[in-house]
C-alpha cells in the first residue's frame, strides 16, 4: 500500500492538481520533524504527506481504522499507509490521546503533521495556536518546520465530498530549533512563547492574516 501511495497516488496528484511545492529542500531527511500547518480543508492531511520528500503522521479518527467488511479494512490499510495514527476523538483525554500519539511518532524519529489551530480556518484568517505543538516540540526535541497551504480550500469547500481542480500551493519554511528551551517543556510562558514564533513563520509564509485569538466554531460556546 505504502508503494501504490508513493509511487502511483502522490505522481497522479501532481499531474492532475499540479500544486506548486516550495522549500521542500529545507525538509530535514532523518530525525524527528513536526509539520505545523495552517488549515483551510479536510483534504489538507492528505496533501501535505503526498508533496513531503518522507512520510508524515497525522491523527485521525479511530473509527476509520474499525469498519467492517472489505471496504472498511482497505480504509484502514489505505490510511495507515498515508501515516494517520487513529485517536479516539470521543474520548475525553482525546487531546492528551492527540499529544501521546504525536510524541511516540517523534521519539522514534519519525516526522508528524499538526494543525496548531486546532480546527479550520472558516474566514481565510489565521488564528491563535494552542500550546500542544510546543509540548511536542520541547518535550522531544523535534525541530518544527511551518508549512503554509495556500488554496485546498477551494478544492474541497466546507460541505464537499469530493475533491474539485482547483490550484495548489505548498510552502515549507526554515525548520525551527527550540532547543534553547530543553528542560522548560513545562513552563506554560515557555510553550505560549514557542508556539507564537511557530504562528508568527506560518503567517509569514502564508501571508494570512493573523488573529490572536483562538479560532470559534460557529455554535462554539467557548474556544477550547
Amino acid at each position: 500500500m505504502q508503494f501504490l501511495i508513493r509511487w502511483v497516488l502522490a505522481p497522479l496528484v501532481r499531474v492532475v492538481w499540479r500544486p506548486r511545492v516550495h522549500g521542500t529542500r529545507r525538509v530535514p531527511l532523518h530525525g524527528p520533524v513536526i509539520f505545523a500547518s495552517n488549515h483551510r480543508a479536510a483534504v489538507d492531511t492528505a496533501v501535505i504527506p503526498l508533496v513531503t520528500p518522507r512520510p508524515v503522521a497525522f491523527l485521525g479518527k479511530a473509527e476509520y481504522f474499525t469498519g467492517c467488511g472489505i471496504k472498511g479494512k482497505l480504509l484502514a490499510r489505505f490510511l495507515t499507509a498515508l501515516g494517520y495514527v487513529p485517536v479516539d476523538r470521543a474520548n475525553a483525554k482525546a487531546g492528551l490521546a492527540a499529544l501521546d500519539a504525536g510524541r511516540k511518532v517523534l521519539e522514534q524519529g519519525g516526522a508528524f503533521g499538526i494543525y496548531p489551530e486546532g480546527t479550520r480556518s472558516l474566514d481565510g484568517r489565521l488564528h491563535r495556536g494552542h500550546t500542544g505543538v510546543a509540548s511536542l516540540a520541547l518535550s522531544t526535541g523535534a525541530v518544527v518546520v511551518p508549512v503554509a497551504l495556500l488554496g485546498t480550500d477551494k478544492v474541497q469547500p466546507v460541505g464537499a465530498k469530493l475533491p474539485r481542480i482547483a490550484p495548489v500551493e505548498v510552502r515549507f519554511g526554515e525548520p525551527l530549533d527550540f532547543s534553547r528551551y530543553e528542560g522548560l517543556e513545562n513552563s506554560a510562558a515557555i510553550r505560549r512563547a514557542v508556539t507564537d514564533e511557530i504562528m508568527d513563520a506560518i503567517a509569514e509564509l502564508s501571508g494570512a492574516e493573523y488573529v490572536d485569538s483562538y479560532h470559534r466554531r460557529p455554535g462554539d460556546q467557548a474556544a477550547a
